[in-house]
């Protein structure tokens, strides 16, 4: 999903509106300060003393695509019920020396306890209780903690999406839509505006094993956009990244605790991160079914989820990926 494009857009946003601010920040008293005399010969300034950079944190960050609407959105946010459910959900894990993003899909019908409701489809934690109850839940599936989370709705996917110029896709699987204008998506790298790209990670009739290639496509797509806003130091212009908050800012839906002095913090610890150290697979299943009454579920390899769950708490993804040869996805 786009998310992440969002997320670092988000926070670049914050980075530079901090720049700015400490620019311009007048004297004392509010006087700004006078201009040096054109005589006056400065002395030099003394050596200052090295002060050695606080380690990052490792981060985990929780990522929601959903048809959601503006009330919808605050009702989530507040940890009410309403009437949406998760269409994306994407586990981001950045270690804290910020080399690498790490990123794995949840299947969203993926069956799993819901806390104080039983068991349930994940993605109907959102429905339930909101991000509070969506972000317990995933905790309690992968018994990791969330540091933050954010929710996305469809229509700034697409808006994003458009505002970026189109996105280049390299497409695996060809495929024609079945919904709407029916959009055709043949293999190669395609350019795709907000409408196309909006079909294609959400596509999963036209597809043999139906949500996990719509998953895929999703990471692909995500993927692309980090290329996209990582070329010709687009992030690195403030009136670009102005532009881009300005499209998604009223399509994002924040935790309470994602602060903008929270996302100076990780705009400054993502300068290091190279777009192509993204590495994005799905959460390991043990195939579908059907619960007891009557849905069509995804049935949970609690094996597979476990050693995941042990590789994130003892820092070791990047062995855990290359071990399962996930470097290029799953």
């Amino acid at each position: 999903m786009l998310l992440l494009g969002v997320l670092l857009v988000l926070a670049v946003a914050a980075s530079a509106a901090v720049f700015v601010l400490t620019r311009s920040r007048p004297g004392p008293s509010g006087a700004t300060a006078p201009a040096a005399s054109p005589a006056a010969v400065p002395s030099a300034p003394p050596s200052p003393t090295p002060t050695p950079e606080p380690p990052a944190a490792a981060l985990n960050i929780l990522l929601i695509g959903s048809d959601s609407r503006v009330n919808a959105r605050a009702a989530a946010a507040a940890g009410s019920t309403s009437d949406q459910r998760g269409d994306a959900l994407i586990f981001i894990h950045l270690p804290a020396d910020r080399q690498s993003i790490y990123g794995f899909s949840i299947m969203r019908d993926l069956w799993v306890d819901i806390p104080g409701h039983g068991e349930a489809k994940v993605n109907a934690a959102l429905e339930l209780g909101g991000l509070p109850l969506m972000t317990r839940t995933v905790e309690a599936l992968l018994g990791a903690h969330i540091d933050h989370t954010v929710m996305l709705d469809f229509q700034g996917f697409a808006a994003l999406t458009d505002a970026l110029g189109g996105v280049d896709v390299d497409i695996k699987q060809p495929f024609t839509g079945t919904v709407d204008d029916k959009v055709r998506f043949p293999a190669g790298v395609n350019r795709l505006n907000g409408l196309q790209a909006l079909a294609f990670v959400r596509e999963r009739h036209a597809f043999p094993d139906g949500d996990y290639q719509r998953v895929r496509n999703q990471q692909t797509f995500l993927k692309a956009v980090m290329a996209k806003m990582a070329s010709d130091g687009g992030l690195a212009d403030r009136d670009t990244v102005r532009k881009l908050v300005t499209t998604v800012l009223p399509h994002v839906t924040l935790d309470a605790s994602f602060t903008p002095a929270s996302l100076e913090e990780l705009a400054f610890s993502l300068r290091k991160t190279a777009p192509g150290r993204g590495v994005f697979f799905t959460l390991p299943t043990s195939g579908t079914g059907t619960s007891r009454d009557g849905q069509s579920i995804v049935l949970q390899d609690r094996a597979a989820t476990a050693a995941l769950s042990a590789a994130l708490d003892s820092g070791t993804l990047a062995r855990y990926v290359a071990a399962n040869n996930l470097q290029n996805g799953n």
